[in-house]
Formats: C-alpha cells, sequence, structure tokens
C-alpha cells in the first residue's frame, strides 16, 4: 500500500470537500446551533444504529433534555424508557451517567478536548474523538466504520477493513487527515459520509463516487473481501428476548410481578393494551424457560432493571 502523494492527498481532499458542501444530508446535529450536548447524544446513539431510527428518538431526547442537567436531573430508567428500540439500551445507561458527570464535574458543560471527553463515563476513543472534531472544531483523528471501509478500498486496495480495527487503520486515518484543522473536521464528516451513503459495505455506488478515479480497489478490478463478514443473528436469540422484555418494562409505569413475563394471562376474549401489549409480544416468542431467565437475570446484573417490590421495573 502506498500513500497518496501530497499533490494527490490535497485533490482528495478537495473533491471530498465539495462533494460533501452540495450532497450532504441535512440532519439536526450537524446544524450550526447544535450543542455539544447534541452532538455526544447524536454520536453515542448513532452506534450500531442507522440514521433513520435514530432521528425520531434523537429529536425526542433533545426535546425532553436539552442540556446534560436536564438529563442528569432524571432517573437513569428514564434514559432508558425514552431510548426506545433503537437496540444496546446499555448506551443509555452511559449517557446518563455522562450527563451526570458533566453536571458534577464539568460545570454543566461538554468537555472540549479529546482527553477530558475520554473522562467521561461510556465515552471511548472514537466518541471523544468525534465530539471533540465535530462539537468543537478540534483536529482529531476521527475512524469509524464507514470511514473504515473508504480508507480500505480508496487506499490499501481491498473490499472491506479488517473485521476488528487494527494500529495499520489508524496510522493510516492519522496520515490522511488534513493538517489545517477546519479542513480536517470536514474530512472526517465527509469520508464518513461517503461510507454511508456511496460506499456502502454491500453495494456501493461506485459510479456516484467523487474520488472513484484515485480507488486503489476500483483500480485493482474490485477484488473480493478476504473473508465474509458475519451478520448478527435476531430471531430466537438472548438479545431478542431481552429487548421483549425490555418493551414490557418501558411501558410498565409500576413493577411487573416476574411471573408476568413467565405466563401469559388468561385469554379474556379482549384485544391486550397498555403494558398487555409488549407483554404479548413476549408471549408470543415462546422462549425457553431457562433463556427467559437469562434474560431477566441479565437485565438486572447488567443495571438496566431493578427487583422493588417483588416485581422487575426501570431503574430509579
Amino acid at each position: 500500500m502506498a500513500l497518496p502523494g501530497t499533490d494527490q492527498l490535497a485533490g482528495l481532499h478537495q473533491s471530498l470537500d465539495l462533494w460533501f458542501a452540495e450532497t450532504a444530508r441535512d440532519l439536526p446535529w450537524r446544524e450550526l446551533d447544535c450543542s455539544p450536548w447534541g452532538i455526544l447524544v447524536s454520536e453515542v446513539m448513532l452506534q450500531q444504529t442507522p440514521v433513520v431510527r435514530v432521528l425520531p428518538v434523537w429529536r425526542d431526547w433533545m426535546e425532553r433534555w436539552p442540556t446534560p442537567a436536564h438529563l442528569a436531573d432524571e432517573p437513569s430508567g428514564e434514559a432508558v424508557r425514552h431510548w426506545g428500540r433503537l437496540g444496546y439500551p446499555r448506551r443509555a445507561l452511559r449517557l446518563h451517567a455522562a450527563a451526570v458527570a458533566i453536571r458534577d464535574e464539568h460545570h454543566g458543560d461538554v468537555p472540549d478536548s479529546y482527553p477530558e471527553l475520554l473522562t467521561l463515563p461510556g465515552v471511548g476513543n472514537y466518541t471523544a474523538a468525534a465530539v471533540a472534531s465535530f462539537a468543537f472544531g478540534r483536529r482529531e483523528t476521527v475512524v469509524d466504520t464507514n470511514i473504515r471501509r473508504v480508507h480500505a478500498r480508496l487506499i490499501s486496495g481491498h473490499a472491506l477493513p479488517a473485521p476488528a480495527l487494527t494500529a495499520a487503520e489508524m496510522r493510516l486515518a492519522d496520515a490522511l487527515l488534513p493538517e489545517d484543522q477546519p479542513l480536517s473536521v470536514r474530512w472526517n464528516a465527509s469520508v464518513m459520509e461517503l461510507g454511508a451513503v456511496v460506499c456502502t459495505a454491500r453495494s456501493p455506488k461506485c459510479t456516484d463516487c467523487p474520488v472513484r478515479s484515485s480507488c486503489a480497489w476500483l483500480a485493482a478490478g474490485e477484488p473480493p473481501p478476504s473473508y465474509t463478514p458475519k451478520g448478527q443473528s435476531w430471531h430466537g436469540t438472548d438479545r431478542q428476548v431481552r429487548g421483549a422484555v425490555m418493551a414490557v418494562l418501558r411501558e410498565a409505569a409500576i413493577p411487573v410481578p416476574r411471573e408476568m413475563f413467565e405466563q401469559p394471562p388468561a385469554d379474556l376474549g379482549f384485544a391486550p393494551s397498555g403494558v398487555g401489549i409488549p407483554l404479548a409480544a413476549l408471549h408470543r416468542l415462546n422462549s425457553a424457560p431457562e433463556q427467559l431467565e437469562r434474560a431477566l437475570d441479565g437485565l438486572v446484573s447488567d443495571g438496566l432493571a431493578e427487583i422493588h417490590d417483588g416485581g422487575l421495573r426501570l431503574p430509579a
């Protein structure tokens, strides 16, 4: 793999910068008046979750909790409740914990540097770099799945990046990052956007790519991936059962007795309503008793549910 020369790299920077200015999706966390808190929330929500699912939940959160202090003043269970069906609800707990830390340790303001952001609960290398870049205009190397895929094809000539982030990928991303600070922020955003809407994993739209003439993967004849990505199963898994239980807890205003999860109520001849709707959906899964037990006990041990008055509820 040969890195682009100085002139070629400048051309890549310029081409993607112009393309992004003309075609970037209109997303609320990209608005100039979006707060650093709004950007932090979006970055956590967007992890492993498509934009179309995040948008309504993000808008609800920002209306309900426009600052970290607003969220920190609520029980953590409310963060889980309003996380909805985004999946991986522990992210909601981490955001709540980060909001508490921001309120108590940073005077209510999201920290503006990568090292300080890393001190927040649940904030890792990617999120710290992304918030520092997109919220505060810092020159930071942002590397997500979309950026890794663009780098793999454009520079390395591979159909897909390695299954896990490598040190070599980070060195490549560092080398490609513009020295100019504002341009570095736009480069992070534009490469991410290219991977999300053009250089996609399964059906890349190469004819729409603004840098296709420089793409090492196209030049190599589009070689196939060296491995087959493993899709995440859902139906019949513990994750599906946990999600169904969480749907019940989000709807419930009072603790739900354990036996209600385990046994469907008697058929009274009319459709369920309220908490009965997600309960009916849970019972239709016909989960094995041991699988349901794992789900209930796992949610309690993960802090996503707690036992109160003999039943389960969202954390207080």
